[in-house]
C-alpha cells in the first residue's frame, strides 16, 4: 500500500522544480497521486477494509488542497501537472 523509497526518488526527481526539490507543491501531489493508485488497487481485493478507505479519502482531500493552491499560484504549473499525472478536472 505504501511505496517503495526508490519509486518516491523518481518521483521527486520527475516533479522536482529545482534541484533538490522535495517540497513543493508538485512533488507532495506526485506521491500523494502515488499512495492513492496504490490504495485504489488494493480496494480491488479488499472491498471491507474501511479503515484503510478512510485514509484514502484523507489523501484525496490532502491531494485536492494542493492542487487548489497550486492553481491560485500558477494556472500553467497546475495544468501541465494534470496532465502529466492524468488526473481529470
Amino acid at each position: 500500500m505504501s511505496i517503495t523509497n526508490e519509486r518516491k526518488q523518481e518521483l521527486i526527481k520527475e516533479f522536482a522544480t529545482a534541484e533538490g526539490d522535495t517540497g513543493s507543491a508538485e512533488v507532495q501531489v506526485a506521491i500523494l497521486t502515488e499512495r492513492i493508485r496504490n490504495l485504489t488497487e488494493h480496494f480491488q481485493s479488499h472491498k471491507k477494509d474501511f479503515h484503510s478507505r478512510r485514509g484514502l479519502l484523507v489523501l484525496v482531500s490532502r491531494r485536492r488542497r494542493l492542487l487548489d493552491y497550486l492553481k491560485a499560484q500558477s494556472e500553467d504549473r497546475y495544468q501541465t501537472l494534470i496532465k502529466k499525472l492524468g488526473i481529470r478536472k
